[in-house]
């Protein structure tokens, strides 16, 4: 037992160090300590608890990860009422306001002589409005809003999230108040918001509709520790309530005190002063809106001095001293008149919703995003559905929900094509994949440029002078619609481009006319078929030997390739039975494409099973041009060293590899010595 106050003495410290790391990451945004030893000592406090739980108290960190599960919430009073504030929208609202608010200071006998009124201005989060009972320091209860008079208790639930302090801090052991009443807002961050739902897509979940929605029903659950496991944040706004001795005068300084205590406040927080600094605020915080990581709706202004706000009161169900300034709505409904199929630069073809117009955020929507038919599916939408769209900042307005209880008798289902709607050819859905894709990719206008671009690629036909930007004047002015109709250009075509003279054409020609030779696996490669790298297309050239043979093979004989996987097999059958592609392979192939033609198996190649490793520099290869060399002849050309390794390749100032590979007492050959192998096996 005599250890026993030593113990409490230890926890107590333990716990004092947990809650202050945490203020500082939660609160200050400012961490002092690394996640790791946070760890460490959370599971020390833990550890100890277990042991003697005699001496567990409510505000220990180990408390936040929710208790048994409730059969409902009770219903509790508010001691003040939660009113809702009122709203202007433009300019002309907000100098109303500030008219009106400075005319009723005057009837009160508080004429301003000429000095301009100050006011405390903030974001107005999009989220779930609470308040906190602290008593000397300890949160002892957590209400809703409710209706402004009556919330529901979810004191467990709020204990969860970390940036609500469960007992106050006290710098300098300075005395807190006996009674504390704190409001803010619950909220979840954008990023988190994501994360959440897309997991929850994943998992085959419902997913959320919009960050207030998710915050609200995290908050909601009956099992606290489902809301443990949300991402929630908690800013204060206001204090509704607190023991007289430590009143202040200002809103500003009553928002200071709270960050002392340990509550987050908003840092977009700041005092102005009259008309313009309110206007000048509204603006400044409208720009940059989207760029906030969380939502907002508006901002709430303030009378600063609490004296003023006393005197002002409340009129019906909301203050006289406030008012919040909304920007315009993120979300709006509307009707989904029609979806039409759109073909990206990779081949995804993407549902798009047609809408009835509608401003969303100050911006009329007549299109929104409905991503792939695992979406369609989800939000189980019909042409003809009564839609919630939202539209954050510049992300591309999207379909969130449908209205079924506004569901008319004739809506039309909503079915993917077979055929692609630009080129045609075949549409596929890998398995796996949410995504249904075009096969046409060289011939397909869509995927036009940047099949071209990946096909003229140096670790593909390495066309020098073909660059990003002359090919979009190519593509732009059609004088290009396939990789083929490159070698097909004129000088005079050519010359005629911004940027491009006769030499510079006559430069891009000669160079075309040296890509003609190359080698299968190279033309593999430029092909651009899906997931098929250098490493693939150098075994499936190696493996059939043929184009005309890897044309006629079945899945099942691309299956026996090494790195040929199912989808990926699967992906390279349909690029060979799209008949758009076999023309434009006959196209290139009748425009003079060659490469030597081989019969040898891949079996029977020289280092067939063997995996070399390149370092250092070379003197007459590149390192391209030497993995390459070694791949025809079998090898598998590797990035690092293993015991696995049957040759290492050491150039000029080779340096941990070659270390590494005489540890292991793989053999090791120079530059010289490669070339003489290479030359030995070619001739």
């Amino acid at each position: 037992m005599s250890q026993l106050p030593l113990l409490t003495n230890g926890l107590a410290d333990l716990r004092k160090q947990l809650n202050e790391h945490s203020y500082r990451y939660y609160v200050l945004d400012d961490p002092s300590l690394p996640d790791a030893e946070y760890d460490r000592l959370f599971r020390q406090l833990q550890a100890l608890e277990a042991k003697h739980p005699e001496l567990i108290t409510s505000d220990s960190p180990t408390q936040r990860v929710g208790s048994t599960p409730l059969s409902d919430f009770p219903s509790i009073n508010h001691q003040v009422p939660m009113l809702s504030l009122g709203n202007v929208f433009d300019a002309e609202g907000l100098q109303a306001f500030v008219k009106r608010v400075e005319k009723e200071l005057t009837d009160l006998g508080r004429a301003l002589l000429n000095e301009e009124l100050e006011f405390c201005c903030e974001p107005k989060l999009d989220g779930l409005a609470v308040s906190l009972i602290y008593q000397n320091g300890q949160l002892v209860q957590g209400v809703t809003r409710g209706d402004g008079q009556t919330g529901e208790g979810i004191t467990e639930n709020l204990k969860t999230l970390r940036s609500i302090p469960l007992s106050l801090r006290s710098a300098d052991n300075q005395s807190l108040p006996e009674l504390l009443e704190v409001r803010g807002e619950v909220y979840m961050p954008r990023a988190a918001f994501e994360a959440m739902n897309e997991q929850a897509r994943l998992a085959d979940e419902k997913t959320f509709a919009n960050p207030r929605n998710a915050a609200a029903g995290s908050l909601r659950q009956l099992d606290s520790r489902i809301t443990a496991t949300r991402p929630l944040e908690f800013t204060a706004y206001q204090v509704a309530q607190i023991s007289q001795d430590f009143a202040v005068e200002t809103h500003e300084k009553a928002m200071q005190s709270l960050k002392n205590w340990g509550f987050k406040i908003s840092p977009d927080l700041k005092v102005v002063k009259g008309y313009s600094g309110l206007q000048n605020f509204c603006d400044a915080l409208a720009a940059k809106r989207d760029q906030l990581p969380y939502d907002i709706d508006g901002a709430v202004l303030k009378i600063n001095d609490l004296r003023l706000q006393a005197e002002l009161g409340f009129r019906a169900r909301e203050p006289r001293w406030a008012t919040s300034f909304k920007y315009p709505a993120q979300e709006e409904i509307t009707r989904l008149l029609d979806v039409e199929f759109q073909v990206g630069r990779t081949g995804a073809v993407t549902p798009v919703a047609r809408l009835e117009p509608v401003q969303v955020a100050g911006v009329t929507v007549s299109n929104a995003t409905l991503h792939n038919m695992d979406e369609i599916v989800r939000l189980e939408v019909r042409i003809g559905d009564t839609v919630i769209i939202r539209r954050a900042g510049d992300v591309i307005p999207q379909i969130v929900r449908v209205v079924l209880e506004q569901r008319p008798t004739n809506t039309q289902s909503i079915i993917m094509p077979t055929s692609c709607p630009i080129c045609d050819s075949h549409v596929e859905r890998a398995e796996g994949e949410a995504a249904y894709r075009c096969t046409g990719g060289l011939y397909c206008p869509a995927q036009r440029k940047e099949a071209i671009k990946h096909f003229a690629s140096r670790k593909a036909f390495d066309i020098e002078g073909l660059g990003v930007k002359l090919i979009d004047q190519l593509v732009d002015n059609e004088l290009v619609k396939s990789p083929a109709d490159l070698y097909k250009l004129k000088v005079e075509q050519l010359a005629n481009l911004e940027r491009m003279a006769e030499k510079s054409a006559n430069n891009l020609l000669e160079a075309l006319e040296v890509s003609k030779k190359t080698t299968l696996a190279r033309f593999i490669y430029a092909l651009g078929i899906r997931e098929v790298g250098e490493a693939t297309a150098a075994n499936l050239a190696r493996y059939f030997g043929q184009l005309e043979t890897l044309k006629q093979v079945s899945v099942e004989q691309l299956l026996d390739v090494d790195d040929v996987g199912p989808i990926v097999a699967q992906h390279i059958y349909a690029f060979f039975n799209e008949p758009h592609n076999l023309t434009t392979l006959d196209d290139l192939l009748a425009q003079g494409i060659h490469w030597p033609e081989t019969q040898v198996r891949r079996e029977d190649l020289p280092l067939t099973g063997q995996t070399w490793v390149l370092t250092g520099s070379m003197q007459n290869l590149t390192r391209d041009q030497a993995k390459e060399k070694l791949e025809a002849l079998g090898a598998k050309v590797a990035g690092s060293v293993s015991k696995k390794t049957s040759q290492l390749v050491a150039g000029e100032a080779a340096g941990s590899k070659l270390t590494k590979a005489e540890s292991l007492g793989v053999p090791v050959m120079d530059e010289q010595q490669l070339l003489e192998l290479l030359a030995s096996h070619t001739g």
